[in-house]
């Protein structure tokens, strides 16, 4: 028997379909539905009407129903496409230390930056670290953010990237969001592993990547191309071999020089994210490509640098995500929308680029097209804010928060205060 529920009424809803994919958006182009009412069933979107009409409906199925009191405007549930939320121990130090002046490869260098946090990782257990995931996952809820990426990466080798994986998959049971996991075993070279980067990624494709395909803890593969991780001829036949065993692969490209984007580009990765350093040239090869860029623009916020050229890529015709790099390191504020709004300001980003980077295009560089969009047939995924007008959210700039959360159609968090 068909389970049904429903909302309304929705001041301001908007479907966020019907967008391209890449390229610019001007807002007009966003469809805006007045005084709407939302009808589930079975976790997906049966129909979307005027609320005085299909609440009529939704009584004649026997929906569950929630009457909204106070005006709201409905925006599919916010996807974040790029984390590393689960990880042990703080960089607290590393923030201090570069705000004094210290670059991030001087850090780590000495022995902070991503090994400090590998080091924390490895000394956790997984129980703890499942917790960790669980907390964070939940902040991003309450914030709207309904699926996310979580990479791996603080392991680095092979028992504990496992170990990681193992945490983020038993996490997702305590947690109404999906979790899209993500090995980034290929994140820095080891300073213990006695050998050559050859000799591990090659260990990581033996050992590493079999286990994670027979055990089902992920389908997608990072790597992190630049000084101090991975060179272009080091990290290709990894990434090929990943390929090869039916892998996505996502990469961490162009952050503090270029190069990450055309191998991206090269081995057909659904997304290139950071892309900081990218010039005309990278961005003219990333719109030529089918290829998402991702901006994160917590991680120029958390270190101090210019953002991802997103005015330049969308205006070059590139398709733009935008999300927030939660990560012990550089991005350790989490909160997307807040990023999202800030980068917006300061890339001169339209409502409707900016809300598009963090629903339907941020599930393109997922690879997922059932979310994304409020549409029949996709997941009733929904976030709802206490505003009248949808310019509200991007105005407040993180501030105003959800009303309420909605995972596949029932309500998971409702704001109290």
């Amino acid at each position: 028997m068909a389970n049904f529920t429903y909302i309304g009424p929705v001041q301001e809803l908007l479907p966020m379909a019907g967008l391209p994919l890449k390229g610019a958006l001007k807002d007009n182009i966003l469809q805006v539905l007045k005084h709407q009412g939302i009808l589930m069933e079975d976790g997906l979107i049966h129909s979307i009407d005027d609320h005085d009409k299909l609440l009529l409906k939704a009584r004649q199925v026997k929906a569950d129903i929630t009457i909204l009191h106070e005006e709201v405007v409905a925006l599919p549930g916010f996807i974040d496409c790029h984390t590393h939320i689960c990880f042990s121990g703080s960089r607290a130090g590393d923030y201090a230390l570069r705000n004094a002046g210290s670059s991030y490869l001087e850090i780590a260098e000495k022995g902070g930056g991503i090994w400090d946090t590998v080091t924390k990782t490895r000394q956790a257990s997984e129980d703890e670290l499942r917790l960790g995931v669980i907390k964070r996952a939940t902040e991003h809820l309450q914030q709207g953010v309904t699926t996310l990426e979580v990479k791996s990466g603080y392991g680095l080798n092979v028992k504990d990237e496992l170990k990681m994986l193992r945490a983020i998959d038993k996490a997702r049971s305590s947690v109404p969001s999906d979790m899209i996991s993500t090995c980034l075993a290929a994140h820095i070279f080891p300073k213990d592993f006695n050998g050559t980067k050859a000799e591990y990624l090659e260990l990581l494709t033996k050992e590493l990547l079999p286990e994670i395909k027979k055990h089902g803890l992920g389908k997608r593969v990072d790597a992190f191309i630049e000084e101090g991780a991975f060179s272009r001829a080091e990290i290709l036949p990894y990434l090929r071999k990943a390929t090869s065993l039916g892998f996505d692969l996502t990469l961490h490209a162009d952050q503090f020089s270029t190069g990450g984007s055309e191998v991206a580009i090269e081995c057909k990765a659904l997304s290139a994210d950071h892309l900081e350093a990218s010039t005309q040239k990278e961005i003219d090869a990333l719109a030529k490509s089918d290829v998402i860029a991702v901006a994160l623009p917590g991680a120029s916020l958390g270190l101090g640098c210019g953002f991802t050229p997103a005015r330049s890529l969308l205006d070059a015709g590139a398709s733009l995500a935008i999300a927030s790099d939660h990560n012990p390191g550089s991005a350790p504020m989490g909160q997307l929308l807040l990023q999202a709004a800030v980068l917006g300001a300061f890339e001169k980003l339209t409502t409707a680029e900016v809300l598009a980077g963090i629903t339907c295009r941020a599930a393109a560089a997922l690879g997922l097209k059932d979310r994304g969009t409020l549409v029949k047939g996709m997941l009733a995924d929904i976030v709802l804010f206490p505003a009248a007008d949808h310019r509200e959210i991007l105005y407040q700039q993180g501030s105003l928060k959800p009303s309420y959360t909605v995972k596949r159609g029932s309500i998971v968090y409702f704001n109290q205060e």
